[in-house]
């Protein structure tokens, strides 16, 4: 596997040599003086050029970067849509393990392809770039949430669970696991960074899909966290649920507490009922009650 110090060299090298390529700058987890470092961090670059087109109608200059396991273009793709903001992006993983996502712009674009707050600038052979603050993770901070962001959110969370749960007596396991897993999941994991902000001041970053929240949380609310996740059986999904309600209600009531926002204790406490019902309703029941 290549080093970091070789992949910026070719980066740097490639800019070098085309008088097309103007400027160079680096976005994500390496521009991030907070990302810990491993193997899989991947190189997201910039190249802004005074013209597109070129790079996309050969690509056998991508072959200088490596041979290339997989890539995806995502500018080519039907879904997501894309985005048409006048460039386009290769996602290349090479077979020596090093990912390099590289985004191809037009010179009018830098003033939105710096706006990141993790924006380091690699090469500027014009001078283009206007002088941008240290890297810091500033756009990737939780804000406070206001009153109808927390209550949409937990009225979501308890909509779903039944779903959930409904899924699970059909055993739908499919149905069931991606109201779970995505619908459920997504909302715990937003008020799980709301708790996060409001524990350090909004002034830490949980992460994409939570991924840096163990720092974050007590030991026994990661624990619970930790529970949460399951095999596919039935009866360990059920356990998931329950504890994901048992979580989202403790991360909630502290959140509301911080903030004087009113939590839905009645809407918790029916369909928690009622989740319990259902896990003990006999598969041959005609109705719920």
């Amino acid at each position: 596997m290549r080093s970091d110090q070789e992949i910026v060299a070719l980066l740097l090298e490639t800019a070098n040599s085309d008088e097309r390529i103007r400027a160079v700058i680096l976005n994500g987890s390496r521009a991030n003086p907070n990302a810990p470092r491993d193997p899989f961090c991947d190189f997201d670059v910039v190249f802004l050029v005074t013209d597109v087109a070129p790079f996309d109608r050969n690509r056998e200059w991508l072959d200088r970067f490596g041979e290339i396991m997989i890539m995806q273009v995502p500018e080519e793709m039907q879904t997501p849509p894309p985005s048409k903001d006048g460039g386009f992006t290769y996602l290349m993983q090479f077979t020596d393990g090093s990912r390099i996502d590289l985004g191809i712009y037009p010179l009018s674009a830098v003033e939105a392809r710096t706006g990141d707050s993790l924006t380091v600038v690699l090469l500027d052979k014009d001078g283009i770039i206007p002088p941008l603050p240290p890297p810091s993770e500033k756009d990737y901070l939780p804000q406070p949430p206001t009153p109808k962001a927390f209550a949409d959110c937990c009225n979501e969370f308890w909509w779903v669970g039944p779903y959930v749960a409904k899924g699970l007596w059909r055993e739908q396991l499919p149905y069931a696991r991606t109201m779970l897993d995505r619908v459920l999941r997504d909302e715990l994991t937003r008020m799980a960074g709301w708790y996060v902000g409001v524990r350090t001041g909004f002034s830490r970053n949980p992460g994409k899909f939570g991924k840096y929240l163990q720092r974050y949380l007590e030991p026994e609310l990661w624990a619970l966290f930790e529970q949460t996740y399951s095999d596919a059986g039935y009866e360990h999904s059920w356990d998931a649920l329950l504890s994901m309600g048992q979580l989202f209600r403790t991360l909630a009531l502290a959140v509301a507490d911080h903030f004087r926002f009113e939590y839905p204790q009645g809407d918790d406490a029916r369909v928690t009922a009622y989740l319990e019902r259902i896990r003990s309703l006999p598969k041959d029941a005609a109705a719920v009650f």
